[in-house]
């Protein structure tokens, strides 16, 4: 089952572009993948064509051989576009050796220790708490769902002083904790725009009284040692992942006791052949994985079929944003993503109509400015 060819296409999920692609082979079995939007989006086809052309003809059945070969392929490790462009050659394939046999992927993985998958919404601000609880009672009414994450901030972080962020932040989560039910958690995702480990032991502290799910990337992810640091200091779990691309950034992280959660994104690091070798040094250090995943359906069925086979998986972003390319997402039923053990592969169709449009969108990072005219991180 030779691969034969590969095709990309410009797509969007919400208002956000999206490469999709679809490696297809001698026999007429088709895989198919979504890449992460890194940002110089337009970059990913001709770099997956030259990839093509390296593994056109090996056996699609084997996609751990092929995600090796193509990391090996590259003198110097891969980075953030190499490493997505594997991802999507990886799911795609996959893919292929699931629908080869019949069976859902995970079934490949070793079969499922779940039924089904918990997920949190991600709504990445932070609203005033009456449009929040209309937002969450309508999430929770469609889908169940009883998790959700917010960002920490509510006021301009850059161009405000940080104790008043800080205040702000311990008396906005007293009032979401006390217009929600208690049981339903929420997280805060800082975006890693602190580089200054004190502020985020400070913002663990303003939400440490009300007992949060988890505070995501308070801190860029370069320094190792400054994680080891908030770890000790901080008070609620502290999770990170999404920037770091190989399993050896992980053992870094976990060896140094930098983590209670990790959030590897399986479109980042190189793809599901890559994210269980990440759960595997995770479950050791006696740590959960909670991936990564603002992206759209072929990500999030992806990230379905490892959180099934995974023992040590907590909990699953989802982003519930509408595509004109998928008819059968995997949508939430009580908060959770059900399997679907009757359909191989990753369980979802693809309208190849639907692509016949370029549905292609222009998004680029804004990058702030403090009041001095400097930059600062997003």
């Amino acid at each position: 089952m030779r691969i034969a060819s590969l095709q990309t296409f410009r797509q969007r999920v919400g208002d956000r572009p999206r490469v999709l692609v679809r490696i297809s082979t001698e026999d007429g079995l088709d895989g198919w993948s979504e890449v992460y939007n890194h940002g110089p989006d337009l970059a990913y086809p001709p770099l997956l064509d030259y990839l093509f052309e390296q593994i056109k003809g090996m056996d699609a059945r084997n996609p751990g051989r092929v995600n090796q070969f193509l990391l090996q392929s590259s003198r110097f490790p891969q980075g953030a576009l190499g490493l997505a462009a594997i991802a999507a050659i990886d799911h795609a394939l996959w893919d292929i050796a699931a629908k080869s046999l019949g069976v859902p992927v995970y079934q490949l993985l070793g079969g499922a220790v779940r039924d089904r998958v918990r997920v949190y919404a991600g709504l990445y601000s932070a609203p005033d708490v009456g449009e929040l609880r209309d937002t969450t009672a309508a999430l929770h009414d469609r889908f169940g769902f009883t998790a959700f994450k917010l960002s920490p901030y509510r006021k301009e972080l850059h161009r405000t002083r940080f104790g008043l962020v800080v205040r702000e932040l311990g008396e906005y989560f007293g009032e979401v904790r006390a217009g929600h039910p208690e049981e339903w958690d929420f997280a805060f995702d800082a975006h890693a725009c602190l580089w200054e480990p004190r502020q985020a032991v400070d913002l663990g502290a303003a939400l440490a009284p009300h007992q949060p799910l988890f505070l995501e990337e308070p801190l860029r992810p370069e320094h190792i040692p400054a994680w080891s640091r908030i770890r000790s200091e901080i008070a609620v779990p502290l999770a990170t992942g999404e920037s770091l691309y190989s399993p050896h950034e992980f053992l870094a992280l976990l060896a140094a006791g930098g983590a209670d959660i990790v959030q590897p994104d399986i479109c980042v690091v190189g793809g599901l052949t890559q994210m269980t070798k990440i759960a595997t040094i995770a479950d050791a250090h006696y740590v959960p994985v909670a991936p990564h995943n603002p992206l759209g359906p072929l990500a999030t069925a992806a990230n379905v079929h490892f959180a099934a086979a995974t023992t040590n998986f907590a909990v699953l972003e989802y982003k519930p944003d509408d595509v004109s390319w998928c008819p059968d997402p995997y949508l939430p039923v009580d908060g959770h993503l059900l399997l679907r053990p009757d359909r191989p592969g990753w369980g979802i169709e693809i309208d190849e109509a639907a692509l016949t449009t370029d549905d292609w969108v222009t998004w680029k990072r804004k990058v702030p400015v403090r009041p001095d005219g400097s930059t600062a991180w997003m």
